[in-house]
């Protein structure tokens, strides 16, 4: 079979300055250079001699792959294993530093919500608009129009701007348009999160069949096992920039399971490295118990937190807590955030905990994203999959199985009040 895709030595390497802060907009570099004007001549003065520190980080290293035409491929591994890098290089959106890829056949790329997506135009608009830029002509979305919107199930609202949709909007029109453009090679990076169940099950259910009937080649990034196993017989996993990992999906998720179980409940990140932006950065994560002690595991019975440290540097937004909890296979089990209150986007370290209360969560293996963001205008400052793992067991001296000696089934056990009336 034709190889659609072969990678050979591939290497990204991205120079760090240490300089903390994401996105820095004109107005912040104006005013900066206005309050002092002398710190910013030195700064530049530096940079032109080169005393600037330093630091290289190598976001992938030395990858070697072979995929074949018709091959759906799943990519899995931790916040910077380096998937959505290589997807990037994959997509022609940035180079490698080393190695040669070879592509055969067009690609096409679906790696954020509603990129390419203009706010002030309509849905109709943007169809044509984001059809264009994956490079479609104006007479292959016309012929593929209707079935773009009957699949996205958004006509109802197909000439309202696209910045009143919700994100599920965003990810349904998205999607719509790059499934329909028949590539040789598509390129899919974690954007089905966030749609619902029906789409999802609808979206992967497409991606099978076009790669089937069509012989598409697929590269499919996800944090949901399930769906990598139902859609994926191959699977990578990546691990610091490096393949460590190329066989059937089964094998490949059984072992990134088992990483993830032996992970600490507890995480620190050093400044220069912590997760975030401009506004808002991560420092720490952990679980906890009652009296805020951190503990290797908890059993069903117990009311346990997840208890995370951010600092906020500008008081421009109003920063939100956020948990996601997820299944050792990806799948989400539920998420729950701060309600608001004025301390939110106070400038200085904050403590959030979430408390999960006892006889909720089943027996085994959960994962916590956490997320700090302002709903309006949306922004995420950092969102950490992962950030803590934690292991749920069964209390056996105060178990609610009686004689029942398997795993209850299902992601909860809640306590729930029951009335037996004999009739």
């Amino acid at each position: 079979m034709k190889n659609a895709i072969e990678i050979k030595n591939v290497g990204k390497k991205y120079n760090i300055t240490h300089q903390r802060g994401g996105y820095v907009s004109l107005r912040d570099v104006i005013t900066n250079i206005l309050k002092n004007p002398f710190k910013h001549a030195k700064h530049k003065a530096k940079k032109a001699l080169g005393r600037i520190e330093k630091e290289e980080f190598w976001a992938l290293k030395d990858v070697n792959l072979t995929i074949k035409k018709g091959e759906i491929i799943g990519i899995i591994g931790s916040n910077g294993a380096g998937k959505s890098t290589l997807l990037k290089i994959l997509s022609r959106i940035t180079p490698p530093t080393t190695g040669e890829i070879k592509l055969n056949g067009r690609v096409a790329s679906l790696l954020e919500v509603g990129t390419g997506f203009h706010p002030e135009l309509s849905g109709r608009e943007n169809i044509f608009l984001n059809g264009a830029i994956l490079g479609m002509t104006k007479k292959e979305i016309v012929e593929r129009f209707d079935d773009i919107v009957e699949f996205s199930g958004i006509e109802k609202f197909l000439d309202t701007p696209v910045k009143r949709y919700s994100s599920g909007m965003y990810v349904r029109l998205a999607f719509a348009v790059a499934a329909h453009m028949e590539p040789d090679i598509l390129v899919v990076d974690e954007v089905l999160a966030v749609g619902d169940a029906e789409f999802q099950k609808k979206s992967l259910g497409k991606l099978d069949a076009t790669s089937k009937t069509e012989g598409r080649t697929i590269l499919f990034v996800s944090h949901n096992m399930a769906a990598i196993q139902r859609l994926c017989k191959k699977t990578i996993l990546l691990e610091k920039g490096k393949v460590v990992m190329f066989d059937e999906t089964e094998k490949v998720i059984n072992r990134y399971i088992a990483e993830i179980g032996s992970r600490g409940t507890e995480t620190k990140w050093k400044k220069e490295e912590a997760p975030g932006d401009d506004v808002a950065i991560l420092h720490s994560a952990r679980i906890i118990d009652e009296n805020y002690n951190k503990i290797p595991f908890t059993t069903a019975d117990k009311k346990i937190g997840i208890d995370f440290t951010y600092e906020i540097l500008k008081n421009e937004y109003t920063p939100i807590p956020n948990i996601h909890i997820f299944t050792s296979t990806g799948e989400r089990a539920f998420m729950n955030h701060e309600e608001y209150n004025k301390k939110l986007g106070v400038k200085g370290k904050h403590r959030a905990t979430m408390w999960i209360p006892e006889n909720l969560l089943n027996e085994g293996t959960y994962t916590a994203q956490v997320v700090v963001s302002t709903m309006k205008p949306l922004k995420i400052h950092f969102s950490q999959q992962e950030a803590v793992v934690f292991n749920v067991i069964d209390n056996i001296m105060n178990s609610r199985k009686n004689d029942f000696n398997q795993k209850i089934p299902g992601v909860v056990r809640p306590r729930l009040e029951w009335e037996n009336i004999l009739l």
